[in-house]
Protein backbone atom coordinates (compact mmCIF):
# COMPACT_ATOMS: atom_id res chain seq x y z
CA UNK A 1 0.00 0.00 0.00
CA UNK A 2 1.52 3.23 -1.06
CA UNK A 3 2.38 5.81 1.92
CA UNK A 4 0.51 8.63 0.05
CA UNK A 5 -3.03 6.50 0.78
CA UNK A 6 -1.90 6.29 4.26
CA UNK A 7 -1.53 10.00 4.43
CA UNK A 8 -4.89 10.61 2.58
CA UNK A 9 -6.27 8.47 4.73
CA UNK A 10 -5.18 10.39 8.08
CA UNK A 11 -6.24 13.70 6.83
CA UNK A 12 -9.95 12.44 5.55
CA UNK A 13 -10.22 10.69 9.13
CA UNK A 14 -8.66 14.08 10.51
CA UNK A 15 -11.36 16.18 9.27
CA UNK A 16 -14.28 13.92 9.64
CA UNK A 17 -12.93 13.52 13.20
CA UNK A 18 -12.65 17.44 13.66
CA UNK A 19 -16.60 17.55 12.48
CA UNK A 20 -17.56 15.21 14.81
CA UNK A 21 -16.67 16.54 17.44
CA UNK A 22 -18.19 19.80 16.45
CA UNK A 23 -21.30 17.93 16.29
CA UNK A 24 -21.01 15.65 19.91
CA UNK A 25 -23.28 16.71 22.10
CA UNK A 26 -21.35 15.39 25.52
CA UNK A 27 -22.42 18.29 27.74
CA UNK A 28 -18.86 17.64 29.86
CA UNK A 29 -17.28 18.42 26.27
CA UNK A 30 -19.19 21.09 24.67
CA UNK A 31 -17.64 23.87 26.21
CA UNK A 32 -13.89 22.85 25.98
CA UNK A 33 -11.96 24.32 23.20
CA UNK A 34 -10.34 21.32 21.74
CA UNK A 35 -8.79 19.65 18.61
CA UNK A 36 -7.33 17.30 16.47
CA UNK A 37 -3.70 17.77 16.62
CA UNK A 38 -2.69 14.84 14.39
CA UNK A 39 -4.14 11.32 13.42
CA UNK A 40 -1.64 8.74 12.86
CA UNK A 41 -3.20 5.00 11.07
CA UNK A 42 -0.75 2.03 10.77
CA UNK A 43 -0.68 0.76 7.55
CA UNK A 44 -2.89 -2.07 7.91
CA UNK A 45 -5.91 0.29 8.62
CA UNK A 46 -6.13 -1.79 12.31
CA UNK A 47 -5.59 1.32 15.00
CA UNK A 48 -5.69 5.02 14.54
CA UNK A 49 -3.99 7.01 17.42
CA UNK A 50 -5.99 10.46 17.46
CA UNK A 51 -3.99 13.72 19.25
CA UNK A 52 -6.23 15.95 21.18
CA UNK A 53 -5.03 19.23 22.15
CA UNK A 54 -7.38 22.33 24.28
CA UNK A 55 -6.23 25.47 24.09
CA UNK A 56 -6.79 25.21 27.94
CA UNK A 57 -4.24 23.09 27.97
CA UNK A 58 -3.07 19.46 28.77
CA UNK A 59 -5.24 18.83 31.84
CA UNK A 60 -8.39 19.84 30.03
CA UNK A 61 -6.83 17.49 26.87
CA UNK A 62 -6.60 14.89 29.92
CA UNK A 63 -10.50 15.41 30.53
CA UNK A 64 -11.64 15.49 27.03
CA UNK A 65 -9.27 12.54 25.94
CA UNK A 66 -11.29 10.34 28.96
CA UNK A 67 -14.72 11.27 27.28
CA UNK A 68 -13.61 10.70 23.81
CA UNK A 69 -12.70 7.23 24.83
CA UNK A 70 -16.06 6.51 26.07
CA UNK A 71 -17.59 7.70 23.14
CA UNK A 72 -15.04 5.69 20.59
CA UNK A 73 -17.78 3.42 19.32
CA UNK A 74 -20.22 6.32 17.88
CA UNK A 75 -17.10 7.77 16.73
CA UNK A 76 -16.38 4.45 15.13
CA UNK A 77 -19.17 4.25 13.87
CA UNK A 78 -19.90 7.75 12.21
CA UNK A 79 -16.25 7.72 10.69
CA UNK A 80 -17.56 4.27 9.17
CA UNK A 81 -20.68 6.13 7.58
CA UNK A 82 -18.51 8.75 6.92
CA UNK A 83 -16.28 7.41 4.76
CA UNK A 84 -15.83 4.88 2.09
CA UNK A 85 -12.95 1.98 4.14
CA UNK A 86 -12.89 -1.47 4.09
CA UNK A 87 -11.87 -1.40 7.64
CA UNK A 88 -12.43 1.02 10.41
CA UNK A 89 -9.91 1.27 12.46
CA UNK A 90 -9.72 0.82 16.62
CA UNK A 91 -9.21 4.66 17.69
CA UNK A 92 -6.78 5.24 20.72
CA UNK A 93 -6.79 9.14 21.91
CA UNK A 94 -4.05 10.87 23.44
CA UNK A 95 -3.61 14.18 24.92
CA UNK A 96 -0.82 16.34 23.68
CA UNK A 97 -0.08 20.27 24.61
CA UNK A 98 -0.18 21.15 20.70
CA UNK A 99 -2.09 24.47 20.82
CA UNK A 100 -0.13 25.28 23.64
CA UNK A 101 3.32 24.87 22.29
CA UNK A 102 1.95 26.18 19.09
CA UNK A 103 1.36 29.57 21.19
CA UNK A 104 4.21 29.59 23.06
CA UNK A 105 6.45 29.67 19.46
CA UNK A 106 3.89 32.34 18.19
CA UNK A 107 4.59 34.48 21.09
CA UNK A 108 8.74 33.90 20.99
CA UNK A 109 8.42 34.84 16.89
CA UNK A 110 6.42 38.03 17.80
CA UNK A 111 8.68 39.54 20.30
CA UNK A 112 11.58 38.56 17.92
CA UNK A 113 10.15 40.56 15.39
CA UNK A 114 9.18 43.52 18.20
CA UNK A 115 12.70 43.49 18.58
CA UNK A 116 13.59 43.84 14.97
CA UNK A 117 11.41 46.52 14.21
CA UNK A 118 12.15 48.38 17.27
CA UNK A 119 15.62 48.16 15.84
CA UNK A 120 15.32 49.33 12.53
CA UNK A 121 13.09 52.14 13.62
CA UNK A 122 16.24 53.14 15.75
CA UNK A 123 18.82 53.41 12.96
Amino acid sequence: MPSYRISRINEDIKREMTAILRKLRDPRIQNKIISVAHVDVTPDLSLCKVYISAIAGLDSANRAVAILKAASGFIKREIGCRLKLRYIPEFLFFSTDFIEYASKIDKILSEIENKTHAKNIRS
